[in-house]
């Protein structure tokens, strides 16, 4: 059997429901156990009590939550450990968590007199709160809250915001990051590729003095220096390039039979990870399908969820700003309140963005600073 092939009839053993996630036996909550996130070989266990409900948890593996409101760039050790790269005060990722193919940074960037480009991977932005220009070697570009911005390896770039409230997340990957296949559903599902932004060439400033270009490299900076602006670009070609998508141009594939898995809602591919976006929608309309996540343990994935905006109805104490991060191994679900909410409800308006990592998260001291050491005990 290939890895990617999955048995028609699977082993049916006690109590359970033919069709995963509609239907459960009364009493009972349903765990999804599978491999390779939600696309690999599946069993559903059908237990007598929720697997979150834990009494304490000893040693490392444990669910963490980050509120990164007001975490700001500053002298603390802590910050500037957590730094891998530009320290600039206009522009300086803090890095909370990071492996071997992505990192997860928090940027508050200021208008930049210098710019910018990393050497190390492709930058993914979501910008949470802000907007402004992107200036890059392949035009500019305006941007606003709600965005994804795409930022090739070795693009060169700066941003100017309108306003000193900018607060971006950015995911550095290590590889080339794409758009999943849509397989049956189209080429035009989820988004059209014709609400893709890409910049436009516009005048330039061509003021001469000297310019700076700080590149990122293995995470130090080098900067280079020239009489003249870096961005003299006056036309090109190509499908290499910067690109945008906003949350609202993305349409969320839906079932109002079935309780999708976060799988369904990937925006972005590269090695090893995936970022998904949860978006408002409608709830599941027949009787009997569940309407909040299934408890899983993502057993080779680890789960980060960047809640942007809404009500987060199946997380208990967590808003706009904060970040939870589930590690592989480790149950997680539906917060006690969530089942009995979602019933009482026609539709959902959150904005997420997920990353699911192959390989395990670091966090870095940053992160300490923010967490919610409790979160482990929050499904009480």
């Amino acid at each position: 059997m290939s890895k990617k092939e999955t048995p028609l009839f699977p082993l049916r053993k006690g109590l359970h429901t033919r069709q995963a996630h509609v239907d459960l036996p009364a009493g009972t909550f349903e765990e999804e156990h599978a491999r390779q996130g939600f696309f690999g070989r599946t069993t559903h266990l059908y237990r007598l009590h929720p697997v979150t409900d834990w009494t304490r948890i000893e040693g490392p593996l444990r669910p963490h939550s980050y509120d990164l409101n007001g975490l700001q760039p500053s002298g603390d050790e802590a910050i500037r450990a957590s730094m891998f790269g530009s320290t600039e005060a206009a522009f300086a990722p803090i890095c909370l968590l990071h492996n071997h193919d992505v990192a997860l940074h928090w940027v508050a960037p200021a208008a930049m007199d210098f710019f910018y480009r990393n050497a190390d991977g492709d930058d993914v932005y979501y910008i949470h709160a802000g907007s402004g220009k992107l200036e890059t070697s392949f035009g500019a570009l305006v941007y606003a809250t709600g965005d994804y911005l795409v930022i090739p390896r070795g693009t060169t770039y700066r941003f100017l915001p309108d306003s000193a409230d900018q607060r971006y997340l950015l995911i550095e990957s290590f590889s080339e990051v794409t758009i999943p296949d849509r397989n049956q559903l189209g080429p035009n599902a989820i988004f059209d590729p014709a609400m893709v932004d890409t910049p436009e060439l516009e005048p330039y400033d061509a003021t001469p003095r000297e310019w700076a270009v700080h590149i990122k490299r293995e995470n130090e900076i080098t900067k280079v220096f020239y009489p003249f602006n870096p961005l003299d670009v006056v036309g090109w070609k190509g499908d290499l390039t910067v690109w945008r998508i906003n949350v609202k141009d993305i349409r969320p594939v839906l079932s109002a039979r079935y309780h999708l898995p976060p799988s369904a809602h990937s925006t972005f591919i590269a090695n090893n990870f995936v970022i998904c976006s949860f978006l408002p929608r409608p709830f599941e309309e027949e009787e009997g399908a569940m309407r909040v996540p299934f408890y899983h343990s993502n057993i080779d994935y680890d789960e980060v969820l960047f809640y942007s905006a809404g009500h987060f109805f199946s997380r208990d104490g967590i808003g706009a700003g904060m970040v939870t991060w589930h590690p592989q191994g480790i149950h997680h679900g539906p917060h006690p309140k969530a089942i009995p909410l979602s019933k009482t409800k026609e539709r959902t308006d959150e904005v997420a963005v997920m990353v699911d990592t192959f390989r395990p998260l670091k966090a870095t001291p940053a992160a300490g600073l923010v967490e919610n050491v409790n979160y482990w005990a929050s499904w009480k």
